[in-house]
């Protein structure tokens, strides 16, 4: 096993247009946000990226940004991961697999935020759907993927934490516990695989990011005193590029205070 960079130096990672070149790239909630800027940087180092999210619209936007600027030719991937099945997502790997042969990392960025409200007035209803989306989906959606992951040469899975994942505050409920699921999965899964194959689980906690979920979480807040999603992508392309395969089960806070 290559020797650890520090956490530092993956959030100053400095990739180029060949960093992701020829990988397929599945990425969830690819339609907005931190989830697009994804989408796009991992394009424009050499990725063919498979656009995965609810909202058609936005994914076509998104592929045909990508088009404009030239770039590997990406794929939409229409699904709701709050209602999809298992089944569903199986039949997602296969289609992948007949299309392209495997599969070299997914972005797991796909979530939704919930009520902020105390838990012993929080809606099962929205519970349920909460944890769904960021907890449950992620682990079916990998369970299904985790086949095609093992045929790439080093395949990634990032998955997507928050500051109330490693740290649960009040009034976070389904959304903070969601998170913490989502850590501890990253810790499991590498626990499990680690000594028998290439495949790398980490986790990657964005930090005060301006997207629509944080100006839905804050609305006093300022906007334009948060950095953009296109800021924090050094770590994201150095966890899915093959500098990062011997780095296993770690959390890395794009913003640490």
């Amino acid at each position: 096993m290559q020797q650890m960079i520090s956490h530092d130096a993956m959030r100053a990672f400095e990739y180029t247009k060949d960093s992701l070149k020829d990988k397929i790239i599945l990425v969830t909630g690819a339609g907005d946000g931190i989830g697009k800027a994804a989408a796009l940087t991992y394009a424009g180092c050499g990725a063919t990226v498979l656009l995965l999210g609810k909202t058609q619209s936005k994914l076509e936007a998104v592929y045909d940004e990508i088009e404009r600027l030239g770039l590997p030719q990406a794929a939409i991937l229409p699904m709701d991961l709050q209602t999809a099945s298992f089944a569903q997502m199986q039949e997602l790997a296969r289609l992948i697999e007949k299309e392209f042969g495997h599969l070299d990392g997914v972005l797991h960025n796909a979530a939704i935020l919930g009520a902020l409200t105390p838990l012993e007035m929080y809606d099962p209803i929205t519970f349920e759907q909460v944890m769904r989306v960021n907890s449950t989906a992620v682990f079916m959606l990998t369970q299904s993927l985790i086949p095609l992951l093992r045929a790439a040469s080093s395949g990634s899975v990032i998955f997507t934490s928050s500051s109330v994942g490693s740290n649960p505050r009040a009034f976070w409920g389904a959304y903070a516990l969601s998170k913490q699921s989502v850590e501890g999965m990253t810790v499991i899964f590498t626990q499990e695989t680690q000594a028998s194959t290439a495949l790398r689980f980490n986790c990657i906690n964005p930090g005060a990011t301006r997207t629509n979920m944080r100006a839905h979480a804050f609305p006093g807040e300022n906007p334009y005193t948060l950095k953009t999603p296109e800021e924090i992508m050094p770590a994201y392309v150095y966890l899915m590029s093959d500098a990062a395969s011997g780095v296993k089960g770690q959390l890395i806070d794009c913003q640490p205070k």
